[in-house]
């Protein structure tokens, strides 16, 4: 039985897949809307808004938080900076999750995955 098993493994390793996470949230923050397989998409959601939420609280305990997390200044600056004044009066659910379809080689389900 699989009881109390969370997360997806999406067929790779843990650093391949801890990774991946990384970049589909750094390009998500970057673009604020980016194409990916509808399990990639519910997998890079929950590190979002918990990045959101660290930017929020906005205190340099969050800041080393999210770094660590996110290894990428660029973006953590971006979420303490703009997506903190913008999301600072929503309680929660900063992404949104709408399916696309299917892709077309292997008819993965596609899935866009956007900020609010």
């Amino acid at each position: 039985m699989e009881h109390r098993i969370a997360g997806r493994k999406l067929g790779r390793p843990k650093s391949q897949r801890v990774a991946l996470l990384r970049s589909l949230v750094a390009e998500l923050i970057r673009h604020e809307r980016i194409h990916t397989t509808e399990a990639k998409a519910k997998e890079a959601r929950g590190l979002a808004e918990k990045l959101i939420t660290y930017g929020k609280r906005g205190t340099l305990h969050h800041r080393r938080l999210a770094l660590a997390r996110l290894p990428n200044k660029e973006m953590i600056s971006k979420i303490f900076d703009d997506l903190a004044t913008r999301y600072a009066d929503r309680p929660g659910g900063y992404t949104r999750v709408l399916k696309v379809g299917q892709r077309k080689g292997d008819a993965a389900p596609v899935a866009l995955i956007e900020l609010v």
